[in-house]
């Protein structure tokens, strides 16, 4: 027949000349006829047309897979209204009702593709309009699953079902599972009937309907119960069925078949653990004969290469269906399994043979061989990236026997360790080629368990620790012996890689002469010619051998470490270069004298990988993390400045014309160099770049650069302070350019973003050149509070609200001043930008982050309640929130209608609940804070708070909270709050803020300091005290009543 059509009606004939006109070769048929169809599709008619063309034997198989493909996509955009991809027009509801009747005859066809996108037809309506608009839907799929006689049925019930089986809810699912369950255990218990492809889907469908089953026992436990408990006998007899012939080689549908009965013996054992635990044993031996069966077909397929493990091979569905994919699942089960309560007892007495099996399921592929040898970027990072492996399941599963079975589970693992290791000796004597592959794999599982043996070696509980038969010495001795000698490196450098990477996981625990031996095979392992491998592991072994080491009587050897890294940096990218430069790090840490010696060489290497690979964050921020370290040498500073100014001078100069993220980088770069550099690279840098910056400020649009350029704007401020100002021969010109920076970020118009660090910039101004700043106060002061107003982003105020923070402590002992000129400037919406500013600041205290930041706030707050300033006394601030009594969930359409209500408290009684918070906050975060706990501490702090009262009156200290007078400033006199501070700054606050590290503020104890406060200012005005407490909470108010009481 002529266009491959035959026997088709006259309202055909014009689709399937189209049909076939799609797939002329010449483009430019091809594309009228596409362009006719999609004229054709918003048209009525159009659905029912492909429907019948699909359903019509009679027309060549091409074109009607065509039109089952067109039908998809037509089902897809046009059904539904109101759908994300929705295009119009709707289907009418004459076409919606023909196709529905045409297109299920079609999962019978004989082509496997014509069912498979009549399947996924249907099971887009089904998702629409089954069972109310499609009564008849489930009913002719079970049928069809039913229908014995054409296994074409089968297989197209079975694949439109499992493409929705997922979708079914809570109201659908029961009452099809009576009839749905049998239906689908006849097939999986025909495999002479049917196929193991047809068998996994019904396995399949049976997934997804128990995994809605488990969804549904949180609320509908008793009914769940009655669905499963008659079936589930049957069902896990059949997998024990499954599971129980050894596993075939080079049977992928074998494996599939075993796969999908993991899935559900998975689901099962998470829903429905009490009921599946009475089965289980029945399928534990044929589980463990399928996982020692597997072991051997694996190292044939896999580890071997002897045999087909059909790496990558997928299904129809897309679903991989290789050799690996097999042991992965059954490792997911086997985690499962132990992972659970009622499971692990069940497993626990064949734990060590089941570590014994999965360290030879550990063993590099030939694949992985192959691969990783030719790309040691991929090798990296499939190890520090946990990439879905078999390596990697069984790294996991042997940390969950360690967790569930403790000792037990780790000393069955080192047993297991050191049979393997013997057999893989053997096997060496044996010449098999292959040997090293499980000696590699015994080093991983050992070392991935290193920091729970060394805990043990460490305990104090010899009972336990005698348990364990591992000893450290031979194990690292064998390795130094026979893995790192110079013998076997080109043969194995996978194991002569692990090996050093062993070194790094127990070098905690290696003595000083095995580190020194272990770092000199490191170096060796950084020479030329040495394979990347081998190169990777030494990086690994370096990078955490530096602090086990006696640095200085390595020193000789230190300069062939920094040139063989420095080789290492020029060859190396990606994953690779963050290794190395996490290894150079830890090098440049180790030892001053050898890191000044190689700065020549190292500084122009990371400034060109920092440049090159400046728009990748993780490598950018390693490479400038590398330079922070080395700019902290002693004598690297200034040269390492000298380099790398030029360079910013000229990135910063014409930002226009560089490539994206360069200019934000520069900053970034620039900023690193300045934070806490000697006072000669401070002025080149000013030389080279601080006019630039400033321009970037005044007239960037992006984000990041006016973010960094601000940072880089403060850090010249807090390091150059004064002489920042007399470098530029103006002063006042200077002191403009910055002024007119802090203006453009506090525009209101200014995204939030970009003016993010703005606040930090405003507090080193005011504190470095509080001179200066005197005459602009005020008007910085209406600018902050204008800006302020204008943005909604939280983040941005609490940074802004610090700057007020810093104001308080800058004005102390005279703070009613400051609050005096708050109250005279005015604010929108408010009385004055005083009464705004409270109401701000106790709002989003509880927001401020970063313990320092946390101090200079709430240090303040406490200032401001001493002061006693009448105008506080008539400003009401948020309290505490109104519970509403109105029954039900609040939805957030409720929500609009009745926002939350809050209470109005007066706002020192508000200044002393945020106090009060802090000490709650403390006990939470500690269990009980440390000062209110030891006795003796607070009687220390008493008696020196006593001795300050008897200090001549009007020289009030920094805990002198009488009400009628001003305290003198926490920075006047350090002595007299000696007792408040903590032996050693706090971590973590200097990357967050520089000033931390030399502010005295940061070392006060805020938990002593906030309650000798409310002792002092209980002690001064009792009466009035107690009219604060009225409206705290009554954790607030225990809190209170703990610091009196002491």
């Amino acid at each position: 027949m002529a266009n491959g059509a035959a026997a088709v009606d006259g309202g055909q004939v014009w689709l399937v000349n189209c049909l076939n006109a799609t797939l002329d070769a010449n483009p430019q048929i091809r594309t009228a006829a596409e362009e006719a169809l999609k004229q054709a599709s918003v048209h009525a008619g159009y659905g029912v047309a492909l429907t019948k063309a699909t359903v019509n034997k009679e027309i060549h198989f091409g074109l009607r897979q065509l039109a089952a493909v067109l039908l998809k996509q037509y089902v897809k955009q046009h059904w539904q209204k109101d759908e994300k991809n929705f295009v119009e027009p709707e289907v009418s509801p004459e076409d919606k009702a023909a196709i529905k009747e045409l297109l299920p005859a079609a999962l019978e066809d004989p082509h496997g593709k014509i069912r498979t996108a009549v399947g996924m037809a249907i099971a887009s309506i089904a998702n629409w309009d089954w069972p109310e608009e499609w009564p008849g839907l489930m009913g002719h799929l079970l049928n069809l699953i039913n229908d014995r006689t054409d296994v074409n049925k089968v297989h197209g019930a079975l694949r439109c079902l499992a493409l929705f089986a997922g979708d079914l809810d809570d109201v659908q699912l029961p009452p099809l599972v009576p009839v749905l369950f049998p239906a689908l255990f006849a097939i999986v218990t025909s495999p002479d009937a049917y196929d193991s492809s047809l068998r996994r889907r019904a396995l399949i469908i049976l997934h997804s309907c128990i995994s809605t089953l488990g969804v549904m026992s949180g609320a509908y436990q008793s009914q769940t119960k009655e669905l499963i408990s008659p079936m589930l006998k049957s069902w896990m007899e059949q997998f024990a069925l499954i599971l129980t012939p050894p596993v075939p080689s080079e049977d992928a549908d074998d494996w599939g078949l075993r796969m999908e009965t993991f899935k559900v013996l998975m689901r099962i054992v998470e829903n429905f653990p009490k009921l599946a635990a009475a089965e289980f044993p029945g399928v534990l031996v044929p589980l463990w004969q399928t996982f020692v069966s597997g072991l051997k077909i694996y190292e044939q397929a896999c580890v071997q290469g002897i045999e087909e493990s059909f790496s990558g091979m997928a299904d129809s569905d897309g679903t991989d269906q290789s050799l690996e994919s097999f042991a992965i699942q059954l490792f997911e089960f086997l985690l499962t399994a132990v992972s659970s309560p009622r499971f692990s007892k069940i497993v626990r007495k064949t734990v060590g043979e089941l570590v014994y099996y999965t360290v030879g399921y550990m063993q590099m592929t030939e694949e992985q061989v192959q691969t990783w040898s030719s790309d040691p970027n991929q090798y990296v990072a499939d190890e520090d990236d946990v990439t879905y492996s078999c390596r990697v399941s069984g790294i996991l599963l042997l940390e969950e026997l360690v967790a569930v079975f403790e000792m037990d589970g780790l000393r069955l693992i080192v047993e297991a360790v050191q049979q393997r290791l013997i057999e893989a000796s053997q096997a060496k004597a044996q010449g098999r080629t292959d040997w090293w592959k499980l000696r590699e794999a015994a080093i991983l599982a050992i070392g991935t368990v290193a920091n729970s043996l060394h805990e043990v070696a460490n305990t104090v509980d010899e009972s336990k620790a005698g348990s364990l038969t591992f000893n450290f010495e031979p194990f690292l001795d064998s390795i130094l012996a026979e893995d790192l000698g110079s013998a076997g490196v080109q043969e194995c450098p996978f194991l002569h890689g692990r090996a050093l990477w062993a070194a790094a996981k127990f070098s905690t625990a290696i003595d000083k002469a095995r580190s020194e031996k272990f770092f000199y095979a490191a170096i060796m392992g950084l020479g030329d010619g040495m394979p990347a491998p081998i190169k990777v592991g030494a990086c690994r072994a370096l990078a955490q051998l530096f602090e086990q080491v006696d640095v200085p009587s390595l020193r000789p050897h230190l300069g062939s470490v920094f040139a063989a890294l420095a080789k290492l940096l020029q060859e190396a990218s990606d994953e690779t270069l963050h290794l190395v430069l996490e290894t150079l790090q830890a090098a440049i840490k180790a030892d001053d004298q050898a890191a000044a010696a190689a700065e020549p060489v190292i500084s122009p290497l990371l400034l060109n990988i920092w440049a090159l690979n400046v728009s990748d964050p993780f490598i950018s921020f390693d490479s400038l993390d590398t330079l922070d370290s080395l700019k902290k040498v002693p004598g690297c500073a200034q040269p390492l400045a000298l380099r790398a100014l030029p360079v910013l001078a000229t990135i910063l100069a014409s930002p226009q014309h560089q490539p994206q993220g360069l200019v934000s980088g520069a900053l970034d770069l620039l900023a690193m160099l300045l934070k806490k550099a000697p006072v000669e690279v401070v002025k080149a840098a000013h030389d080279a770049s601080f006019k630039s910056v400033v321009a970037i400020v005044l007239q960037s649009g992006e984000t990041s650069e006016l973010q960094n350029g601000t940072e880089c704007l403060a850090a010249f401020v807090r390091e150059g302070s004064e002489a920042l100002l007399e470098w530029g021969g103006d002063a006042d010109q200077t002191m403009r350019m910055l002024l007119d920076t802090v203006a453009r970020l506090l525009n209101p118009e200014q995204d939030s973003s970009s003016a993010l660090f703005v606040g930090n910039l405003v507090t080193q101004l005011i504190m470095q050149l509080s001179v200066r700043m005197a005459p602009h106060i005020r008007d910085l002061i209406a600018a902050l509070v204008i800006r302020m107003q204008s943005t909604t982003v939280a983040v941005f105020k609490t940074t802004l609200l610090i700057v007020f923070a810093r104001l308080v402590h800058m004005a102390s002992p005279n703070v009613g001043q400051l609050i005096d000129l708050l109250a005279a400037i005015p604010a929108k919406e408010h009385e004055n930008a005083l009464s705004y500013i409270m109401s701000e600041w106790v709002m989003h205290q509880g927001e401020i982050q970063g313990s320092y930041q946390i101090k200079v706030t709430t240090t303040a707050l406490a200032l401001l309640l001493a002061s006693g300033h009448p105008q506080l006394l008539q400003i009401y601030v948020q309290g505490h929130i109104i519970k509403s009594n109105a029954a039900g969930i609040v939805t957030r359409s409720r929500a609009k209608v009745t926002p939350d209500q809050w209470t109005r408290v007066p706002l020192q009684a508000k200044l002393l609940a945020l106090l009060a918070d802090s000490l709650v906050e403390a006990q939470e975060q500690s269990g009980a804070s440390a000062a209110l706990d030891n006795d003796e501490e607070w009687e220390d702090a008493d008696e020196d708070e006593d001795e300050d009262d008897e200090d001549e009156e009007g020289d009030a200290g920094a805990m002198d909270v009488k009400l009628n007078k001003e305290p003198s400033s926490v920075f006047k006199e350090l002595s007299g709050y000696e007792h408040l501070l903590t032996e050693e700054l706090e971590d973590g606050d200097y990357q967050e803020d520089p000033c931390a590290a030399t502010d005295p503020l940061n070392k006060i104890n805020l938990t002593v300091y906030v309650s000798g406060f409310i002792k002092q200012l209980w002690e001064r005005d009792g009466v009035s005290f107690e009219q604060l407490c009225q409206t705290l909470t009554d954790s607030e108010k225990g809190v209170i009543q703990s610091s009196l009481s002491r």
